[in-house]
């Protein structure tokens, strides 16, 4: 089976699935009431400049002010030349990076307070955090990336032939605007100098429509809207890999038409609209599969399976037997439920979009070949991976240290919010801890307490209990104390929750 989008539109959400060889791969959500910002251009201005942290907060427009780190800011293209020709370094970037800049001034003498700027978001708001932008504004198409401040040529790394990286860079250094930065997407690789030249003038004809609207407008205010997500997938995803394009909405189908008419005219594809009575998505079996991914566990085949932890920082990914015992030693067992992990491992986190710092644990190994094994299948594993990672070798605990680059939500944090019953800790105290819990906040309030009667309003399940296995407790209370207790259960109570009341 080949290569797949399946897209869903309605009023209110979009939703693209890549298919591959039958199962999905990647998921992007849009919703037309929260739409993705990573892309947007801004006029901002600076709220607050922190020489501590070498970094300020830019008022973009938004509900939080964006984050601006200082390697991201240059005052004025010659000062950015000179970090590039000094004591900075230029490196080539994956696709959609600008070079590295390590800046040589800090940024209180960068920006000042109520400065205005261009900006560009690089990455969505993220949990309590703002969206981080950056002022190397970069303004990607098909086959390249345009970066009108930097004097720059990247090749993407995904494009391994040297000779076509040399053939790719001499191209672009000769037609390019004086001045100006490209960067080459693996999607360039065999393109000719037409292709490349039509992409050239499309970038750089929308940088001058940016630079005018600029000029205009006043700060904080929207430059420059990225496109939606279903035009940002196919022009980033459809290659000739890609077999079909499915769709089921006929406004959303004609749009996709135009668009690769436009942008992509050689481009072969086969587009069909979807107009059967049974939802896309279900006909195509990826609602199971949208489920599976916002799950705590998943089961492997061998009957082994992985357990997922997202928290703002990190995520720890766990790797047990389960229910694989296996047919020979442990060791042998050990490793093959591993090497199952690593598959599945590298498919959630590219289907979950997860992101950040990523712990895997390991089953432990005591073979030190057995780890190099499990280590290179998760490095090959990875490389189908689009978005950028880092891997470090399995240390003698049987832990994988890796980051992977995160530019938008999660899938889990999209479509889920946290427990408001547990508030998000995925667990509450038991009814047994919260019944000792109310004996002991009961002997601090009856030493003070100068009525006969005492009120005990509860949860209804802690109420049976104080009813029954911990009777004796409140019995205790009530001849130490010489009052009396009574216990009413009340079902709108958290289970935690409980009122001590006196008359």
């Amino acid at each position: 089976m080949g290569t797949e989008l399946v897209i869903n539109t309605s009023s209110h959400e979009t939703r693209i699935a890549l298919i591959e060889n039958g199962t999905i791969a990647e998921l992007y959500i849009e919703r037309s009431k929260v739409k993705g910002i990573v892309g947007n251009i801004y006029k901002g201005r600076v709220i607050r400049v922190l020489p501590g942290m070498q970094a300020a907060f830019v008022d973009i427009g938004l509900e939080k002010a964006a984050f601006l780190y200082v390697a991201d800011v240059f005052d004025a293209i010659e000062e950015y030349e000179s970090f590039m020709e000094g004591n900075g370094k230029k490196e080539e970037q994956p696709e959609g990076e600008g070079p590295v800049l390590h800046p040589l001034h800090p940024i209180e003498e960068l920006l000042q307070e109520g400065q205005e700027l261009l900006v560009q978001v690089s990455k969505e708001p993220i949990g309590t955090k703002g969206a981080r932008i950056t002022s190397h504004i970069s303004l990607p198409g098909r086959h390249l990336v345009y970066m009108p401040t930097v004097d720059h040529v990247g090749i993407s790394r995904r494009i391994e032939d040297e000779a076509e990286r040399e053939r790719l860079r001499e191209i672009v250094e000769r037609i390019k605007p004086a001045g100006s930065g490209f960067i080459v997407r693996t999607a360039s690789e065999g393109k000719s100098e037409e292709d490349l030249v039509s992409d050239m003038c499309y970038l750089t004809k929308l940088w001058e429509e940016v630079a005018k609207r600029k000029e205009k407008a006043a700060a904080p205010s929207l430059i420059h809207s990225d496109l939606d997500v279903t035009q940002k997938v196919v022009r980033d995803i459809l290659t000739e890999s890609v077999d079909r394009i499915v769709v089921d909405s006929k406004p959303e189908c004609d749009k996709i038409i135009q668009f690769i008419s436009t942008f992509m005219p050689k481009m072969k594809y086969s587009i069909e609209l979807y107009d059967e009575e049974e939802p896309i998505f279900d006909n195509f079996g990826l609602e199971v599969e949208i489920s599976r991914a916002l799950g705590r566990k998943v089961w492997l085949k061998s009957g082994g399976y992985i357990i997922i932890e997202q928290t703002e920082a990190l995520t720890a990914i766990d790797v047990n037997t389960g229910r694989f015992v296996g047919k020979h030693n442990l060791e042998d067992t050990i490793l093959k439920t591993n090497l199952e992990a690593v598959k599945e491992i590298a498919y959630q986190l590219r289907l979950r979009n997860i992101g950040g710092i990523i712990i895997i644990d390991f089953i432990d190994m005591e073979k030190e070949v057995n780890r190099d094994k499990v280590f290179t299948a998760l490095e090959e594993a990875l490389k189908s991976d689009k978005s950028k990672t880092n891997i470090l070798k399995i240390s003698e605990l049987g832990l994988v240290e890796m980051t992977r680059k995160r530019v938008r939500e999660s899938i889990g944090r999209m479509m889920c919010e946290p427990c408001p019953y547990c508030e998000g800790r995925g667990y509450v105290k038991s009814k047994t801890t919260v019944c000792h819990e109310i004996f002991r906040e009961l002997r601090r309030e009856m030493l003070d307490i100068r009525g006969t009667k005492v009120m005990l309003t509860v949860h209804p399940q802690v109420a049976d209990l104080l009813y029954d296995e911990e009777r004796r407790g409140l019995e205790e209370l009530e001849k130490r104390f010489k009052k009396r207790i009574t216990v009413r259960a009340k079902p709108g109570f958290h289970q935690e929750q409980f009122e001590i009341a006196i008359s």
